[in-house]
This record gives C-alpha cells, sequence and structure tokens, in this order.
C-alpha cells in the first residue's frame, strides 16, 4: 500500500468522522473522556466541531476556553485520531437552531429552549491520525516473517483540523 498523504489523511478523517460522528471528549485533568456526538457545520468543513451536552454536566460547566482532547476509533478500526484543541461555550442561538435534530431533541425535554442546553466548540484543534488499512493482512504476513513495519508505516500525520 502506498504512504498516505497528510492531506489524504486528514481528508478521509473528516469524510469518517462526519459519517459516524462518535468521540470520547475529554478534559485533560479535569473530566475524563465520555461518548460524544462530534458535529459540524457543513458550512464550516473541516473547521470546529460543535458537541452539545447539558448545564449539569462536567462539560457543561465550563464558562471559558478549555483545553480538550478528542479521541475517535472508526467503526471498522481502519482509522484512529486523538485531536487536542480548546472547548469553548458557543452561545450562538442561530447555531443551535443549525445544528438541532432529533437525536439532540431526545435528551433535552424543553427542546431547543431547554435551560439546560450547552453548546461547545472545539477550536484550534490539531489532530493525529492514523490509519490501518488491513492490519489481518499484516498480522498475516508477520506469521510468515514478514516485517509489518514495512505495511503500517507511513499512513500517520499530525494535521490542523481546520
Amino acid at each position: 500500500m502506498a504512504d498516505h498523504t497528510p492531506e489524504e489523511l486528514k481528508d478521509k478523517f473528516w469524510s469518517t468522522l462526519t459519517s459516524q460522528q462518535t468521540v470520547m471528549l475529554g478534559l485533560p485533568g479535569q473530566a475524563a473522556g465520555r461518548p460524544m456526538t462530534a458535529m459540524n457545520d457543513d458550512d464550516q468543513t473541516p473547521g470546529p466541531l460543535y458537541f452539545f451536552t447539558s448545564s449539569d454536566t462536567d462539560l457543561g460547566e465550563i464558562t471559558g476556553p478549555t483545553k480538550a482532547e478528542m479521541v475517535f476509533v472508526s467503526k471498522h478500526h481502519d482509522l484512529f485520531a486523538t485531536a487536542h484543541g480548546s472547548l469553548v461555550p458557543e452561545p450562538s442561538r442561530e447555531m443551535i437552531d443549525k445544528l438541532w435534530n432529533p437525536f439532540v431533541a431526545a435528551w433535552f425535554e424543553g427542546g431547543k429552549d431547554d435551560p439546560k442546553i450547552r453548546l461547545l466548540r472545539l477550536d484550534g484543534a490539531e489532530a493525529e491520525i492514523w490509519l490501518d488499512s488491513n492490519s489481518l493482512v499484516a498480522g498475516a504476513k508477520m506469521l510468515l516473517g514478514s516485517d509489518p513495519k514495512k505495511d503500517l508505516g507511513g499512513h500517520n500525520a499530525t494535521v490542523s483540523m481546520e
């Protein structure tokens, strides 16, 4: 398999994240990672990611820029990413309206006007992305005496998420 450029890995990351959306999001040293739905503004992709949460959670209590870490594993375990950036409250009602959907609504009894709704935005994130296109083949080659690094090398990059 040919090496992938950082731009190719970034494109694969965005297309996979946009379709699968579930990440682990946490605040290093403050709040352990928890499963969250990463949403993006179609008008700004790539760009910041948005997360709905409740004011009565650790994430919902932040009031200003806070260091955050996001971990993503694709459902087929062929793409992995860790991103670091700044998580900030997003007070825009326009953005809440734009991202609102039935899945978000299921978490808030008061709908879009629920006083517990907090929309958070992940800014300035840098992601390290790994692509494992076929670890099964690499494992089989290793059993036959081949060096698995030859098959797995060249498939990671650190990129800006914007």
